[in-house]
């Protein structure tokens, strides 16, 4: 992902050529942080949108750095210098709600993709059902463990939809199997370096007694495997699972280290994309190939308010196709 982490920083204009460049749509995306390969891999599909490469639309990224009170701000910015629309990943379910209020109140569409914001003025929604990935998830670590032993479950950032609503899931899945209990439960914050430090902890707390690791994303169960690492325990004698399908999580799964689920970045920010240019321009068609590749996902002409983009569990059957895919992004 060299590429990605080259191309995209704080405020990184995403610039096609400059023909008809008087009629090119203005179009910001805030983002609760681009330090990890998801959200990175989800602007980098903004830079390849089809309207974005023939030069119709120009993209502006704007790094949340992982604190609701910035992204405000990137939204006052957006709003004095006039954008056409707003695309928001947000960091706060509860906190992004005002200044999505503050840009429709200014005339600007807001799109929201990835994560919710608790608002009912949002043009649309684009991204993928959280409640499902959790338990998804969650089974496939207490399938593992035969429904039996401990587990520690590693929680996104408090206060963010998915983190939310992925730990509904995980209580779904969890629901089923009276005879597990729950050790320890704690934010990693979608971080893999913090998330080791918490496993390290806990694995010195509860020597012997951990039996599975359920991560709200990918990035947390993989730094729960490194701490397995360090502690010179096997992976292989735990069970664990996270979300998002990145390069590191496909890798682990073909070695057998863990499970996983894909979530399409590709596909919630292109479709993000294409409901807010058909906001601003009413005769728009959509561009992007996602819709074909989900039909299940309808257009509704760019008017409904839910676009979910399905899960797709990473398996060592699809894991080479999947690495591929990633490549060419």
């Amino acid at each position: 992902m060299k590429k990605l982490l080259l191309t995209l920083a704080m405020g990184t204009s995403l610039l096609a050529s400059p023909v008809m460049a008087q009629e090119k749509l203005k179009i910001g995306a805030t983002v609760y942080g681009l330090n990890a390969e998801f959200m990175q891999i989800w602007t980098s599909a903004l830079q390849q949108h089809p309207a974005v490469k023939a030069g119709e639309v120009e993209v502006t990224i704007f790094d949340g750095r992982y604190d609701a009170l910035v992204q405000q701000e990137q939204f006052n910015t957006m709003i004095t210098q006039k954008y056409d629309a707003i695309l928001i990943v947000p960091m706060d379910v509860e906190a992004a709600a005002a200044p999505v209020q503050a840009a429709v109140d200014a005339g600007i569409p807001v799109v929201g993709s990835n994560a919710r914001v608790n608002s009912e003025v949002l043009t649309a929604y684009v991204g993928s059902n959280d409640v499902e990935a959790g338990e998804l998830e969650a089974k496939a670590v207490l399938d593992k463990m035969g429904c039996k032993g401990n587990v520690v479950i590693l929680e996104g950032p408090i206060g963010q939809s998915g983190q939310i609503q992925r730990l509904e899931g995980n209580q779904k899945a969890l629901a089923a199997c009276p005879d597990v209990k729950v050790l320890e439960q704690q934010t990693g914050n979608w971080s893999r370096a913090e998330a080791q430090t918490l496993m390290e902890n806990w694995l010195t707390s509860h020597p012997g007694q951990i039996n599975g690791v359920i991560g709200q994303n990918d990035e947390m169960a993989l730094g729960a495997i490194e701490a397995i690492k360090a502690a010179n325990l096997k992976v292989e004698d735990f069970a664990i699972a996270g979300v998002d399908g990145v390069t590191d999580a496909i890798n682990a799964v073909k070695e057998g280290q863990m499970a996983s689920i894909l979530q399409d970045a590709n596909a919630q920010a292109q479709g993000a994309l294409d409901i807010a240019i058909k906001a601003v321009k009413k005769d728009y068609e959509p561009q992007s190939e996602i819709w074909k590749q989900y039909p299940q996902m309808e257009w509704k002409d760019g008017t409904g308010k839910d676009y979910l983009v399905p899960w797709t569990p990473v398996t060592t059957e699809n894991a080479d196709k999947l690495l591929e895919a990633r490549s060419k992004l």
